[in-house]
């Protein structure tokens, strides 16, 4: 990951803790705190939302404190805030992709995943770094070129899969994207493929043509797990396009690119409170092993400050 993961929200954070000279903890010292706090997140692009939660959980925290008396309660505080920020990037409900890979093997079935978010994410390397996960584990793949709209897709994933020797199941540009996706399923049947991973269009991020694309295909296939792909950098934005595609589609798990250039951080903190699913993996680079499991611990190691 990059040197400069987090490094404008971590700075702003410790600057904040350094700052603190409450002797008492009280609900106008931790008002204080919190609405200070809330301002740096916010700036940090994280979502409000989000930063209202943060806050407010902290608070509550706080002023459960049986002690209200300190020496020093920066200790606390940091400890405090460490604990609702890995609450927030917890979700309620865990994915373990290799797991649902191996329990659909059992089943003799293959495990269909799609791919959503708007162009420029990230979303086909995504797929084809996901293949060659596959791959090492022992598990075979197909691809489904899904955005049949975007010119150069088709022969962007093609390029992936002939690098990995992976199938790529196609038509032509214009292409019903679920007839596409439908076809590759059949072909997982036929040839005992593990995994189909489906690619799908972009285009625009408010268009109602390409959410009912999008909801076709999820009514075709069924897919198993529905992935949105974000890029970190993008800040707001991204809040409100994981938004708009959990209410149209539904999320089930995220992977987030460029997550390793994010100085800011506020993306990584938001979007499994703002969707209410997990960070499955984050994107940190063009190889097609640049691709880490999401850790919760490692988000936040890069936040707080160690004292």
């Amino acid at each position: 990951m990059g040197l400069y993961l987090f490094d404008q929200l971590r700075k702003n954070v410790s600057k904040l803790i350094k700052k603190i000279t409450i002797t008492e903890i009280s609900p106008k010292s931790v008002a204080k705190i919190t609405n200070e706090l809330k301002d740096i997140l916010i700036k940090n692009e994280v979502a409000v939302a989000t930063a209202d939660a943060i806050c407010e959980n902290l608070t509550s925290f706080l002023l459960k404190t049986e002690q209200t008396r300190f020496s020093n309660p920066k200790p606390l505080i940091l400890s405090a805030l460490r604990g609702v920020l890995l609450d927030i990037l917890s979700p309620k409900r865990e994915v373990d992709l290799l797991e649902m890979v191996e329990e659909a093997k059992k089943k003799n079935i293959p495990l269909t995943i799609a791919f959503f978010g708007v162009n420029g994410v990230g979303k086909t390397l995504s797929i084809a770094k996901l293949g060659k996960m596959l791959q090492e584990k022992g598990y075979s793949s197909v691809f489904a070129a899904g955005d049949t709209f975007r010119a150069g897709s088709i022969q962007q994933l093609q390029q992936h899969g002939e690098k990995l020797g992976i199938r790529v199941i196609a038509q032509t540009y214009g292409s019903d994207a679920a007839a596409v996706a439908y076809d590759a399923v059949n072909h997982a049947i036929a040839k005992d493929i593990d995994v189909v991973l489906i690619d799908t269009a972009g285009r625009i991020e408010t268009s109602s043509n390409l959410m009912a694309e999008l909801q076709k295909i999820c009514k075709v296939v069924e897919p198993d797990l529905k992935i949105f792909v974000g890029d970190a950098l993008t800040g707001n934005a991204l809040v409100s396009q994981v938004t708009l595609f959990n209410e149209k589609i539904g999320i089930d798990a995220s992977i987030l690119n460029k997550v390793d250039a994010d100085v800011k951080g506020g993306a990584a903190v938001s979007v499994t409170h703002i969707s209410g699913s997990p960070i499955i993996f984050l994107g940190n680079g063009q190889g097609y092993k640049d691709l880490e499991l999401f850790s919760p611990e490692f988000i936040v190691n890069n936040i707080i400050p160690a004292k």
